[in-house]
């Protein structure tokens, strides 16, 4: 569990988004924070009237060092760390045939083993501590798959797993785990944020094609607010009980309900089929 007597928070990814609006709301309830952010210029401002309890950091993932440097910092400045925010992330369309093996291996660096890297260098203070709490900003899209995303779903789905083991091992010691799954909001994430593969298949069109085109006119335009999702994670933090998933916005709620239904269908339609590959008891 988090400690809530001024806590300290570590949110990677907050020059935009949600890592922005939750490191904001952090220091206005008076709780210190570590702001990072790949440009480190970009989140100053978030910083500039909280004084001493914010720390602003130039963090990319992907950088070992840099990590061991912001955790070094992070603990010689507040003496701890209560929660870890593994936020930073991005999306990339293309069809999977139409994937960039250099760019898909990229985001995996980022949206997986930058969120690895991290929480192993955080775990050792929170065991020390036996309290802590791991936010993983996983996505809608770490349940349920559409075209002209799939590798970034399969960078959630990792991230999923990835958490559900963490959370089984760590919670003994005094730590919790909680899966942010965020629908369609108004981040970067759709906009300036995405990248996609320069590469397009005629045969695609119809799918992923279509699906590039629709996630471009939705940017600015979704419906969850990133205020008021970051409210949500502190909320959720706070509680006595918290879930190991958070999906955030009526979009995820449906779209996740959408999905056990379907696999429900498909299990219980070849029911016989399934238990049948078992040894004739």
């Amino acid at each position: 569990m988090m400690n809530r007597d001024n806590p300290v928070w570590l949110i990677t990814g907050c020059s935009t988004g949600f890592g922005r609006e939750l490191a904001k709301l952090v220091l206005e309830r008076g709780w210190r924070a570590v702001v990072t952010a790949r440009d480190a210029s970009k989140v100053k401002d978030i910083a500039e009237a909280h004084g001493d309890r914010a720390l602003v950091l130039p963090l990319d993932v992907t950088n070992r060092k840099q990590i061991a440097d912001v955790v070094a910092q992070a603990r010689q400045r507040f003496g701890r760390i209560d929660a870890l925010v593994n936020n930073a992330g991005y999306g990339y369309l293309a069809a999977i045939e139409e994937g960039e093996d250099d760019e898909v291996r990229a985001m995996f660096e980022t949206n997986v083993f930058g969120l690895v890297d991290i929480t192993k260098a955080v775990l050792p203070i929170m065991r020390e501590q036996h309290s802590g709490l791991i936010v993983n900003v996983s996505s809608i899209g770490g349940i349920t798959s559409f075209a002209a995303t799939g590798y970034y779903h399969a960078t959630k789905y990792a991230v999923e797993g990835l958490s559900e083991s963490l959370a089984t091992e760590v919670k003994p010691l005094g730590i919790d785990v909680l899966i942010v799954e965020p629908g369609p909001f108004r981040t970067n994430w759709a906009g300036p944020s995405i990248k996609q593969s320069a590469t397009e298949i005629d045969d695609y069109a119809a799918t992923a094609g279509e699906r590039r085109k629709q996630t471009e006119a939705r940017s600015g335009k979704q419906a969850g607010d990133p205020v008021r999702a970051a409210q949500a994670i502190i909320d959720t933090a706070l509680s006595d009980n918290p879930p190991l998933r958070l999906l955030l916005g009526k979009t995820a709620l449906e779209l996740a309900r959408k999905k056990l239904d379907f696999m429900r269908g498909d299990f219980d339609a070849w029911e016989a089929t399934t238990v049948g590959a078992d040894f004739p008891a």
